[in-house]
């Protein structure tokens, strides 16, 4: 493996320049429902859902408080038009978001001032992060490691940003027979919820080889879910089926030295 220096020293090791272009394309609709990203808007509930349990129970917090995150520094890594963080900045946290797409952080940026959100939202990418020396008490890693070019890489990069006693969140798609007949024929050709070529069933983690990467970064891994879609309902929720998208949260332990 490389090292942390060798991963971040071009500042955008992992960027894959037509995986940038590809979400640049349509990142007008970022916030339309019922557009390209409707399945993410569904899907958002459940992960704010993940992060806030989690988070509230590993930091002593109470997961009702009007704003439990207060305080907490959280990094959006791929953050698109702001889904994710909006949400989490509405709980109280402090959410520094990067896109690589600087039409991304414009529609985000455009979105949240609409809706008087203090976000810090940057065009840059991890890499160039890290290499800054940034550092945060959550860093989250949805639906992106799957469109970088060196996974393993990234998730190092990562998690060198995760302070001691922090966490990380990743959420991806398994690399299974069922994920490529639901994720990829299913939800891309068959029932259009996104455009054909949004994922490269190649691409996608299984749950041990991200594991791997998390021992080998110092991280350990504290718990995963399974997420599946329930057609009659039309709703996703959490599942022990890890076999097409799960979520996985790691935490560095106190005394760790990078």
């Amino acid at each position: 493996m490389s090292s942390l220096s060798d991963a971040t020293s071009s500042g955008a090791l992992s960027l894959d320049p037509s995986e940038v272009a590809k979400f640049s394309a349509i990142a007008d609709e970022w916030w339309d429902e019922k557009g390209k990203f409707g399945v993410l808007h569904k899907f958002n509930p459940v992960r704010i859902s993940y992060i806030i349990e989690q988070v509230t129970a590993h930091f002593h917090r109470d997961p009702f408080a009007d704003k439990p995150l207060k305080g907490l520094r959280f990094l959006d890594i791929g953050c698109g038009g702001g889904l994710l963080s909006e949400p989490l900045a509405r709980k109280g946290a402090q959410i520094v978001a990067v896109d690589p797409s600087e039409k991304n952080i414009k529609t985000a940026m455009v979105h949240a001032k609409e809706n008087e959100l203090d976000i810090d939202y940057r065009a840059t990418t991890a890499e160039q992060l890290a290499q800054d020396g940034e550092l945060f008490d959550v860093v989250l890693n949805m639906e992106v490691i799957e469109h970088v070019t060196d996974p393993q890489t990234f998730t190092q990069t990562c998690a060198s940003m995760v302070k001691p006693g922090g966490l990380m969140f990743m959420a991806t798609m398994n690399r299974t027979l069922k994920s490529f007949g639901l994720a990829i024929i299913g939800a891309e050709y068959i029932l259009r919820w996104m455009p054909k070529g949004t994922h490269q069933w190649e691409k996608f983690i299984k749950p041990e080889e991200y594991k791997q990467w998390l021992e080998q970064n110092g991280m350990q891994q504290d718990a995963m879910s399974g997420v599946t879609f329930n057609p009659i309902t039309s709703k996703w929720r959490r599942s022990s089926d890890t076999a097409v998208n799960y979520m996985i949260v790691s935490s560095k332990p106190k005394v760790y030295q990078n």
